[in-house]
């Protein structure tokens, strides 16, 4: 995305930080960065745990987001997970992964989505992480693909760009 975005869009600002395993400073950081940024030109893109926090900065800055396979209830999926891990990009370093972080997604969550702002949800059934069922639930107010099979990941990411450029006006 970011190589597509790069050379056939060089006026759009990309920006994608490595985010802190914290989510209080994920989202600080994300807040921080986007503070003087346009808002009707400004859009966001996540991922499983990225997804959960494009569709909190969608909701409380009303600007629109891309969601691929969203996390709903990160505090409960993420509370089995305790301890350290590899990093997905680079599994030679590694994250710990804190009790705290599990009470930081909590205040996240127990916050109210003060607005409805437009959003495109990416949903695999194939999903072998997340509930795909909860995604959809909870994103149903705005568009959705739903995907028969695929995975996680997203593996044919591909497939779905030209339904994302058009949702980003992009296309």
């Amino acid at each position: 995305m970011a190589k597509l975005v790069q050379s056939q869009h060089p006026e759009v600002t990309w920006w994608c930080p490595q985010l802190p395993a914290s989510p209080a400073q994920a989202m600080a950081l994300l807040l921080e960065g986007t503070a003087a940024w346009p808002l009707e030109q400004m859009a966001v893109m996540g991922s499983s745990l990225g997804g959960f926090y494009a569709a909190w900065l969608s909701a409380h800055m009303g600007i629109s987001a891309v969601l691929i396979n969203p996390a709903v209830n990160p505090s409960r999926d993420l509370a089995r997970y305790i301890g350290e891990h590899p990093v997905w990009q680079d599994p030679s370093q590694s994250i710990f992964f804190e009790l705290a972080y599990v009470q930081e997604l909590q205040v996240l969550e127990s916050q109210p989505l003060p607005t409805r702002p437009a959003t495109l949800a990416l949903i695999a059934k194939g999903d072998e992480v997340l509930d795909w069922r909860e995604m959809l639930a909870r994103h149903q107010a705005g568009q959705v693909r739903l995907i028969e099979g695929s995975d996680h990941a997203l593996s044919d990411f591909d497939d779905h760009l030209p339904q994302i450029l058009e949702f980003l006006r992009l296309a």
